[in-house]
């Protein structure tokens, strides 16, 4: 096994030093236009965060041994060594893309990474509002272990891609060097991605590249001052609820759905799918979707 480091563990102390570093910025020189912080907000980031850490571990057991089965099976190995982890980063980024893409257009992968975008602020402890349910990524890495990646050396590019993110998380940084802003992804194209303005959906998944989206359509730049959240934004601060509103509400709807094509879209369709009405066409939503690359977010609000 390579005796890799865990990328987070080790950053936990960079984390909540810059965090506080950006609090304290935030009071000395707040921006009236910036989300900004709210106590009771950035505190259910953190528990956020300290939960999934626990939930992680759990939830790694199963899925460590599904790709060690996996890794056993194939004949291939990639070997790890100084040139092989840089192209396993940029494998584990491209497949990043389009399991962050998949949560977004899949109900019930919406579901687990709804937690990550149900704050209605935007800074570095938004990074840490994780879900307890990560176990639904696991599929989008299996051709990665199936080539010869060692589930040992994918944890690590995975980790390493966590914590790249961490610091896109903030409204204090304007824009980096346009060669930067073109490559790479950026507070600027993340704060795009948390914006629930309908020009701004489902835009920017790339981990840390963005010429993912660049590449498959799905970049747009900033330009309006995002508004953060969901399209129907959750009332609460209790991590439990806030972990599994939408799971929630998904059982809800399976429950009050009229045929099992129903309940399958209600599952397996995009979180703003309605069933067909009586011509054929899709039921509208409650609220007209706007538009994006997939429908609009439907959370409920949770008391």
């Amino acid at each position: 096994m390579p005796n890799l480091p865990d990328v987070v563990l080790w950053s936990i102390p960079a984390f909540i030093l810059l965090a506080v570093i950006e609090m304290v910025s935030v009071r000395i020189h707040p921006d009236d236009d910036a989300a900004g912080y709210e106590t009771k907000d950035a505190a259910t980031s953190v528990g956020m965060g300290l939960g999934s850490l626990v939930f992680d571990f759990l939830w790694k057991i199963p899925i460590v041994a599904v790709y060690t089965a996996v890794y056993e099976l194939t004949p291939l190995r990639v070997p790890v060594l100084w040139w092989t982890i840089p192209l396993m980063l940029l494998a584990q980024d491209f497949f990043y893309y389009w399991a962050h893409r998949g949560h977004h257009v899949i109900r019930v992968l919406w579901a687990c990474h709804v937690v990550h975008h149900s704050s209605r602020k935007f800074n570095l402890t938004t990074a840490l509002r994780q879900p307890w349910t990560g176990w639904t990524s696991w599929p989008f890495y299996v051709p990665m272990v199936a080539l010869g990646v060692h589930p040992a050396a994918l944890a690590f590019c995975s980790s390493v891609n966590l914590v790249y993110q961490f610091w896109i998380h903030t409204e204090r940084i304007d824009r980096m060097p346009r060669w930067f802003e073109f490559v790479l992804n950026t507070p600027s194209h993340h704060r795009v991605h948390h914006a629930s303005q309908g020009g701004y959906l489902d835009r920017n998944f790339g981990g840390i590249l963005i010429l993912w989206d660049r590449l498959f359509g799905s970049w747009v730049a900033e330009t309006e001052r995002p508004v953060y959240g969901l399209t129907k934004n959750i009332t609460t601060y209790n991590p439990l609820r806030v972990a599994t509103h939408e799971y929630t509400a998904i059982a809800r709807d399976v429950r009050a759905a009229g045929s099992w094509r129903e309940r399958a879209g209600r599952v397996l369709g995009g979180p703003g799918w309605q069933p067909a009405g009586p011509s054929g066409a899709q039921t509208p939503a409650t609220e007209p979707a706007p538009p994006s690359v997939t429908q609009a977010p439907a959370t409920e609000p949770v008391a």
